[in-house]
């Protein structure tokens, strides 16, 4: 069974439309390129009850992992750890290894002349408030940590929102755990561009295809407006134990689906490949 991953991302900016959800594109991308699988994606607001309750939904479902962004930073809407300690029933607390991680920061900003002196103010201890049982994981280049909670057989890990935070962290501290619970799986990827055949006499054949080959997800994304021949583009994907297999299962789907489009005279043309890194 492949490992499972939820993401959730925390922020009333995204439900309004003030903020691009781009946090969700680059996790869900990179995560399955790591050989996990991405299961479902959640948007809230910055709310403790709504936070609770979308934890504890996820928590059902019993994912390995549940990645959350945004929520993590100093104001009064940053209500994430709270939302989460909730949904855990667990009290929240000053963690003394966030406090410490969060002070060297601020000595870092007085060293490069950012701030005047380190002083420890209530919405700067608050970033170090975090569910009873948590730790935190260091930002290389922010202030507020990233934090991990084991519960249940789940590893639940928070991100802050601000892209570049989240990134650093995610590579720094989130991938290694990432790559042990994948062990050897194998990410792989590749496109096709079918031209000369409508997509409404493709899906059909995506179908049978699909159907002979249980183990590749193939989707199809419909060419731009106004071209003078119908071009649709398929995109091929799996996860195997190892690259080898991998290539063949997405290989004889190739095969087979290009048999097809030419026998409703169309044409085929290679796109891109992408394996695990």
């Amino acid at each position: 069974m492949s490992t499972s991953v939820e993401i959730i991302c925390i922020g009333t900016e995204l439900l309004i439309g003030k903020t691009l959800n781009t946090n969700a594109h680059w996790l869900a991308k990179r995560i399955t390129t790591l050989g996990l699988n991405v299961r479902r994606i959640t948007n809230t607001a910055d709310d403790i009850n709504e936070i609770s309750n979308i934890i504890q939904e996820a928590i059902q479902r019993k994912p390995h992992f549940i990645i959350t962004t945004g929520g993590l930073g100093p104001t009064f809407d940053d209500k994430t750890l709270e939302g989460i300690a909730k949904g855990l029933k667990r009290k929240i607390k000053i963690n003394d290894d966030a406090l410490k991680m969060i002070e060297k920061t601020y000595r870092k900003y007085v060293e490069e002349r950012l701030i005047d002196k380190v002083e420890l103010t209530p919405p700067r201890v608050k970033m170090a408030k975090l569910p009873e049982g948590a730790n935190p994981l260091p930002n290389p280049i922010g202030t507020a940590p990233g934090v991990l909670i084991e519960y249940e057989g789940t590893t639940i890990i928070a991100l802050p929102g601000v892209p570049s935070e989240m990134e650093a962290i995610f590579e720094e501290s989130v991938v290694p755990i990432l790559k042990k619970a994948a062990g050897d799986a194998i990410f792989f990827e590749t496109s096709i561009y079918i031209i000369g055949v409508m997509e409404s006499d493709i899906a059909p054949l995506i179908d049978q295809v699909r159907h002979n080959n249980p183990h590749v997800y193939i989707k199809s994304h419909p060419g731009r407006e106004g071209e003078k021949k119908p071009r649709l583009e398929l995109h091929l994907t799996t996860t195997a134990k190892d690259l080898k297999l991998a290539k063949n299962h997405v290989g004889k789907a190739l095969i087979e689906i290009t048999e097809l489009v030419q026998q409703k005279g169309g044409k085929t043309k290679a796109s891109k490949e992408v394996t695990t890194d």
